[in-house]
């Protein structure tokens, strides 16, 4: 009952956040935070620590954008095909990767991405260093004008609650246990006769077409698509998220993207706004440090904060129902120890 009405708060927040805060930005961190949970399904719940996540993110994208901008397609099938997109190239991938485990299975995601931004380099369509400019929004089902960043906002939400209630139902499902198995202990679960590489590859594939469905979410709502999304830096940016909210926790990755995405918008206002009430100019260049300022972040959520932010705060949720637990049942001695 607590968690059903912690969801019903947070959907509650996000219908009233455009009244807040700009609806674009608003898009954008969803965007990210369907991006980093798609990443915390595999490396989560799987532990298989791909770096090679912005592939999904920056293809789908660019394939979404150029449909929409040259095919002239609907909204809903250049989603579709960002989502497919992206799919597709995480089967790829998994099938050279999926075998390989540790250091070796992240080196080779890495390795194939980078593969794919030299693509997206060269390719004429992708327009190079200048990328693809011009992304029209359209209109969802022929009715709906997204032009309008508030309906847009409302339908990006709604796509976005839709695949987080599919990532859940995923983590608690069967499906879901025998990746924890597979995290946990991955011979155990060989000797148990589970086919551990189907599970990992249907897991990573999964993942692929949800990162490929918020990259082309994010081409549209933004109107351009980068070699940025398409770069390493991306995937370490989603390991960034996913670390500072809480790896292996359903809401830190959304945690994660919020605190990331607001930093590299507001950072440089909260800068200005410091300089300007202590009289030190040196806050003025917060704004140029966006990178360093989250490189702090991941040092201390790495010092102190092991688990993340969410997962640092359901660890002393835990340990004060434990402690509640122990004072209502008090461990009863026995006659003979009494004695």
């Amino acid at each position: 009952m607590k968690k059903r009405w912690g969801y019903c708060l947070l959907l509650v927040a996000a219908l009233v956040a455009p009244t807040v805060l700009y609806p674009v930005l608003l898009m954008k961190i969803l965007c990210f935070a369907l991006f980093a949970c798609s990443f915390n399904l595999l490396v989560g719940y799987a532990g298989l620590l791909s770096f090679g996540h912005a592939a999904f993110f920056g293809a789908a994208g660019y394939v979404a954008g150029y449909a929409l901008k040259s095919w002239g397609v609907s909204t809903e099938a250049g989603l579709a095909l960002g989502t497919l997109t992206g799919a597709l190239i995480g089967l790829v991938m998994g099938a050279l990767a999926i075998r390989r485990q540790g250091i070796y299975f992240t080196m080779i995601t890495l390795a194939l991405a980078q593969m794919l931004y030299f693509v997206f380099l060269q390719a004429p369509f992708a327009g190079g260093e200048d990328g693809l400019q011009g992304i029209p929004r359209g209109r969802l089902f022929g009715v709906l004008d997204l032009s309008n960043d508030l309906a847009l906002y409302f339908v990006v939400l709604a796509i976005s609650v839709g695949a987080f209630a599919l990532i859940m139902r995923t983590i608690h499902s069967p499906f879901g246990e025998v990746l924890r198995a597979i995290r946990e202990n991955e011979p155990r679960a060989i000797s148990l006769g589970y086919q551990v590489d189907r599970y990992k590859m249907l897991a990573f594939v999964l993942s692929a077409a949800l990162s490929g469905l918020a990259g082309a979410m994010k081409a549209m709502v933004l109107g351009f698509e980068t070699l940025t999304d398409a770069h390493w830096s991306m995937s370490g940016l989603v390991v960034l998220m996913t670390l500072v909210g809480g790896l292996g926790t359903l809401f830190g990755p959304i945690v994660g993207a919020l605190i990331i995405v607001m930093l590299e918008d507001k950072l440089g206002d909260i800068g200005n706004w410091l300089a300007s009430v202590t009289g030190v100019n040196w806050f003025g260049t917060l704004g140029d440090s966006v990178t360093i300022v989250t490189g702090f972040i991941f040092i201390v959520c790495v010092l102190a904060l092991r688990k993340g932010i969410v997962g640092e705060i359901l660890a002393l949720f835990q340990r004060i129902e434990t402690a509640r637990q122990r004072e209502k049942f008090p461990r009863r001695r026995s006659d003979h120890a009494h004695q």
